[in-house]
């Protein structure tokens, strides 16, 4: 993804003339912690003056001045491919301090979801975007101009059998269909499907994809074969790959790494070819991996003489295929080695899942029922039950469930009893428990989840599930059951009827609007959804079902010609201001280019009488016309002489997002933290001027006296929270955080994040920063004995027991 963004902004550099566009620059992280640690860049500027893996180079002076200016977009590719916890750490930080130093830069971060932790990079106000699957629309239009791309006019007929060949199979296939969400799966089914049918199993799939590259690859793009190289056949390669994959997954790094060195790759397939046996083994191996990796493309280069599959599906395939063959073939595995060796030793780990799956896709039936029966009896609740989750995927991989019947339906009912899942102690309505909610939460609804995923075909399922819809006490079930059946159960005559019944009479407002959403979503071409719609935002009697229905009628009849005029209706009429605020927030979004929207923004900002309401014109207005010539003029305005302080914290926020660089703003921000009389402002103020002048040499001390003078709580804990975010590990500010812990006069009720206590705020801060320092044991002792607040005892002694003192 992030290399079609660089190869785009060339297209549009080249297209348009135009050399002024913000420069891509793609930064692969192995390879940087690669240099790093080999001593020959210490930071992400002398990478690129100078790292050994990075592929073209530039002047880091010349970079450092182009950042600055803002003129680039910075790509941090592959975070999860730094395997050590401490190094991803490092980075991490690295990375933080970079957007810091240039934070008119954008910048994006990839990882992969299993391992990766949001905090981290949330704390540095970074937005956390999921890559989605394709949708069935555009798996459709990938396939039509993906024949259309690879035919000519004079094979038209071919084109059309083999695209209704390809899109059938996808339609009668779930497993097909849920792989074709993945675009190189696409592709790579596409590409089968010129020479053959598909197969309908994924493990099949992946045995044919890796033969098309191994084997047919270069026949298809008619390039010349390595004469010397014509004894080794694709079965050949297949065995070679089952060994790297294997040596892999039992290398220091294991299954997580993919990643082998050179050396070890030539010896994998030297030893092989001497098996065969081939002349010039050792020749024939280098040739080979050159090969698989310009050729095939099944491995990739990448640097510093390591190799890696170029995709882990490969990868988890082959590693999987070599587990099977030495089960089936070799025998040099058992059902008991298979259970405790294989599956034992990894079903906590999420990144071997995949391979899990996919032995249980390529053995019989009856082993597979073994392995379930092993899996149950494990006792993974402080793994969050995903033993039982891991059994339920391995289930979905066997084409007939009923030779292990009765173990399908052990698993079920174990599933099923999940959805009740609790703690045995009380803990719903103190704010300390805040994280065993979540916890139950998870597991009722993953539990959902794997019933309705794997059991999707299953009538009996869908009843249990429109049960669990409308009679489950608990909300978050019934929330999940609505959103499942709708997912998986489509196509059922009554859903939209039951839907409607959910959205318009289930008590919790939160399964109402999930009803609300999933039929939007779903039957959004039927005549009389548009005004459903319409009566939901109206007559629903919470504000927030009201507010979905507004944002769901607006995404999915924008092109109406009477919904501009229901979304004003809606933004100055309604009674909620939540209501309110979605009517213009989509108002703005979806008609910013009507001539009296940005007027009319105006207006609601200043003259509203909700501040909530004014509070979002104000955003929005700043979002969708930041480019206007008076939007920054009428923002200092708004912000520094305005007399309704909910109209200033917006215009504060925004004048500090968008126009940073004008040398007013940083003033305004200033006189705003420090002599605004609105406690919110201050505090606002406080926040944007960390983060956006963290370097100017008075915010620093602004921030202190902040922290330590200001007459209000909100003020003191933002102060507090920035210093220790923006200049972290800093021990001159110890104290300062030491004497808010102890002398903080707060004497309310701790409620993060409306009212959070400072002592406790401070308390936390010391002990992940300063957790060796010589006052820190005695004062976490102090606090869980003596302090007032009990939210702030019950948390300093949680702390001294997790170290055990």
């Amino acid at each position: 993804m992030l290399q079609y963004l660089a190869l785009d902004w060339i297209e549009q550099t080249l297209t348009n003339n135009d050399f002024n566009l913000p420069i891509p620059l793609l930064i692969e992280l192995r390879n940087y912690v690669r240099d790093r640690d080999a001593g020959t860049c210490n930071n992400f500027l002398e990478y690129y003056h100078k790292g050994p893996n990075c592929f073209f180079h530039l002047n880091q002076h010349k970079l450092h001045e182009q950042l600055k200016a803002g003129n680039a977009l910075v790509m941090f590719d592959g975070l999860d491919e730094i395997f050590e916890l401490a190094k991803r750490e490092e980075v991490i930080t690295s990375i933080h301090r970079f957007t810091n130093e240039y934070p008119d830069v954008q910048v994006i971060v990839t990882s992969r979801i299993i391992g990766y932790k949001q905090q981290q990079l949330r704390d540095a106000e970074f937005r956390h975007l999921m890559l989605q699957d394709l949708e069935p629309a555009q798996i459709k239009d990938f396939i039509e101009r993906w024949h259309d791309k690879t035919f000519s006019q004079a094979e038209e007929r071919d084109k059309n059998i083999k695209r209704e060949r390809l899109q059938r199979v996808i339609n009668e296939s779930k497993a097909i269909a849920e792989l074709a969400q993945n675009p190189l799966l696409l592709t790579m089914m596409a590409i089968l499907n010129l020479k053959r049918e598909l197969p309908r199993d994924r493990g099949e799939l992946y045995k044919d994809a890796s033969e098309v590259l191994l084997h047919n690859w270069d026949e298809g793009r008619n390039l010349k074969p390595d004469e010397r190289l014509e004894i080794i056949d694709y079965k050949d390669k297949q065995a070679m790959l089952r060994q790297v994959a294997y040596q892999m997954q039992t290398s220091e790094k294991g299954l997580a790494g993919n990643i082998i060195y050179g050396d070890d790759l030539e010896a994998i397939f030297t030893k092989y070819l001497q098996s065969i046996p081939v002349n010039d083994a050792r020749d024939k191996a280098r040739r080979l991996m050159k090969q698989l990796r310009d050729r095939n493309f099944i491995l990739c280069f990448l640097g510093a003489d390591y190799y890696a599959f170029v995709h882990r599906t490969f990868l988890e395939f082959f590693c999987a295929s070599e587990f099977v063959r030495q089960f089936e073939k070799e025998r040099s595995i058992t059902i008991e080695g298979l259970k405790t060796e294989v599956f034992g030793k990894y079903w906590h780990d999420e990144t071997w899942h995949e391979v899990l799956r996919l032995i249980a896709g390529m053995i019989g039936e009856k082993f597979v029922g073994e392995i379930l029966e092993y899996l149950m009896v494990q006792d993974g609740e402080e793994e969050k039950f995903i033993n039982l989750f891991l059994a339920a995927n391995c289930l979905a991989e066997v084409r007939n469930r009923l030779v292990i019947e009765s173990t399908a339906t052990k698993l079920l009912n174990k599933l099923k009893n999940l959805t009740k899942y609790d703690l045995w102690y009380y803990y719903y309505s103190q704010p300390s428990y805040r994280e065993e909610t979540k916890l139950v939460k998870e597991i009722r609804t993953q539990a959902v989840t794997a019933i309705a995923t794997t059991w999707q075909e299953s009538l009996d399922i869908k009843i249990w599930l429109k049960q669990r819809a409308t009679q489950d006490d608990n909300y978050f079930v019934r929330r999940a059951a609505v959103k499942e059946l709708a997912n998986h159960f489509k196509d059922d005559s009554d859903n939209k009827t039951w839907l409607k019944e959910c959205a318009t009479q289930d008590s919790d407002s939160d399964v109402r609007s999930a009803a609300v959403e999933e039929l939007a979503n779903h039957f959004k071409d039927d005549p009389d959804t548009k005004t459903w719609l319409k009566q939901r935002a109206t007559q629903d009697d919470r504000w927030f079902v009201q507010g979905i229905a507004v944002k769901e009628l607006a995404k999915n009849f924008k092109d109406d010609p009477d919904t501009k005029t229901w979304l004003k209706q809606r933004a100055t009429q309604d009674d909620h201001w939540f209501v309110r605020s979605a009517a213009i927030e989509e108002l703005a979004q979806n008609f910013k280019n009507n001539p009296d929207t940005k007027t009319w923004l105006k207006q609601l900002a200043t003259q509203d009488d909700d501040k909530y309401v004014r509070c979002s014109a104000v955003e929005e207005l700043a979002k969708n016309f930041k480019d206007d010539p008076d939007t920054k003029t009428w923002l200092k305005q708004l912000a520094s002489q305005n007399s309704d302080s909910s109209v200033r914290c917006p215009a504060v926020r925004e004048l500090a997002k968008n126009f940073k660089d004008d040398p007013e703003t940083k003033s305004i921000i200033k006189e705003r933290a420090t002599q605004d009389d609105n406690v919110v402002v201050r505090g606002v103020a406080v926040r944007e001027l960390t983060k956006n002048f963290k370097d100017d040499p008075d915010t620093k001390s602004i921030i202190k006296e902040r922290a330590t003078q200001d007459d209000d709580e909100y003020v003191r804990c933002a102060a507090v929270q920035e210093l220790a975010k923006h200049f972290k590990y800093q021990l001159e500010l110890f104290d300062i955080y030491y004497q808010c812990a102890v002398n903080d006069p707060f004497k309310d009720s701790h409620d993060p994040p409306n009212n959070p206590n400072p002592r406790r705020i401070a308390l936390e801060i010391i002990i992940k920063q300063f957790p060796q320092h010589e006052q820190t044991l005695p004062l976490l002792r102090d606090k869980a004995e003596n302090d007032p607040d009990e939210e702030v005892r019950e948390f300093a002694q949680k702390k001294l027991k997790q170290w055990k003192v």
